[in-house]
């Protein structure tokens, strides 16, 4: 019976780690659909650096400072267990994770979302980061950072003792993303052509709307496996009910994106119908596990309201964020986090105080790191393509490539 049960657990979790992985190619699509066409190479480009690096630097120390075995009366703020993986004795066996699944799936699982990290930097800072300053970048982040304040709570740390709960990442992965996206916008400074003389922003349209809608819809279905997997086993009722709460959040935060936009600028924006259903799926993700069906649609339908401010606020402060990184990931995220304190069955003024408290320590963190990087980046090497290379677009800057062929050139 028990090999049994490990078998269709562990199962469950491959599927879901397939899934995570998936979102790497929603992501792609998302962000290159968002921007324009002369920088789909270098997009395409750093995609594929942060999963492939974000895999190795997690085996290399990655997932051993995630989950370093903090002992009993520890402060749970720091700790090693050493470079490399090796699965433990009785990894293997139903005694570990209480048979939910393998050690090596639960490596490869959280390697997974370990890249996500980064990749929701990408996306902000698209169109005029240099490539080898956001490669250096993303290999610290996700090597260091992102291990580091995971382990305070999904490790057995500090916030974890404080009863800190964020069930699959709204603020431990998205907002740890979102915070260094936002630092990174702010010392980049905007894309050229942004705003105007006066400040105000200009659309730089983003050449393939549909590529882009493509990529939200691969992102739901791949929230199926992050949100769907973060229950750590195949329990019937609990993966019901939390792929049951992201559907729901996803879709009220579709509508009341595109309402309220509707509401406030007289148009059916579907960029903001698309950012509005990832807003509510960050928004649900800290407490999928524990929200009715009816808590869920809240949540979403104040996600979908925040995702349209929260873009207004961005432009407001003449920042440039191509993607809506920002208001997707870190505001939403922080909602999410906070929104455990408010519905579910942790509620309560004693829970939000702790759900802030989270927040606020992950964010001050994640903002002096990103900024000691990114300065540390701009002092030395630089972080920014020249003027003329933007122009010009970085596929052909820093590729020496075009991502369309143009077949019309090829003809004899």
């Amino acid at each position: 019976m028990e090999t049994t049960l490990l078998t269709v657990n562990n199962v469950w979790m491959m599927i879901c780690t397939a899934l995570v992985f998936i979102m790497h190619l929603g992501f792609s699509f998302l962000e290159i659909g968002l921007t324009r066409q002369k920088n789909t190479i270098n997009i395409l480009f750093k995609n594929f650096f942060i999963i492939t690096m974000g895999l190795l630097v997690y085996c290399i120390g990655g997932f051993n400072l995630m989950y370093p075995g903090f002992e009993e009366g520890a402060s749970g703020i720091l700790k090693f267990a050493g470079f490399g993986i090796t699965a433990p004795e009785g990894g293997m066996d139903f005694g570990y994770a209480n048979g939910g699944y393998t050690w090596w799936t639960d490596f490869l699982f959280q390697g997974m979302f370990a890249a996500t990290a980064a990749t929701i930097v990408s996306g902000a800072v698209a169109e005029r980061i240099k490539l080898s300053s956001f490669m250096i970048f993303s290999i610290i982040y996700v090597g260091l950072v992102y291990p580091i304040v995971g382990s305070w709570k999904w490790g057995g740390g500090f916030l974890d003792g404080w009863g800190f709960y964020d069930f699959a990442g709204s603020t431990l992965v998205h907002s740890v993303g979102g915070w260094a996206a936002l630092i990174a916008i702010y010392i980049l400074g905007a894309r050229v052509g942004k705003f105007d003389s006066q400040g105000k922003p200009r659309a730089l349209l983003g050449h393939n709307i549909p590529l882009a809608a493509a990529g939200v819809l691969i992102l739901w279905l791949g929230w199926f496996g992050f949100n769907g997997g973060s229950v750590l086993s195949a329990d019937p009722s609990l993966t019901s009910l939390t792929l049951v709460t992201t559907s729901l959040a996803a879709a009220a935060g579709g509508v009341s994106a595109a309402t309220f936009s509707h509401f406030l600028y007289k148009n059916y924006d579907l960029t903001m119908f698309m950012n509005g259903i990832l807003g509510g799926l960050v928004g649900i993700t800290a407490g999928a596990d524990q929200m009715s069906p009816t808590d869920a649609i809240i949540i979403g339908v104040i996600a979908g309201i925040i995702i349209v401010l929260g873009v207004a606020l961005v432009d407001k402060l003449k920042l440039d964020d191509p993607v809506g990184a920002v208001a997707v990931h870190l505001i939403c995220g922080i909602w999410g986090t906070l929104a455990v304190g408010i519905f579910g069955a942790m509620a309560g003024l004693n829970q939000f105080l702790i759900q802030l408290a989270g927040v606020g320590i992950i964010g001050l963190f994640c903002v002096s790191t990103a900024a000691i990087i990114l300065v540390t980046i701009k002092a030395t090497i630089g972080i920014r393509v020249s003027r003329e290379e933007e122009i010009k677009g970085l596929d052909l800057a820093e590729h020496g490539m075009d991502a369309y062929a143009d077949f019309r050139l090829n003809q004899h």
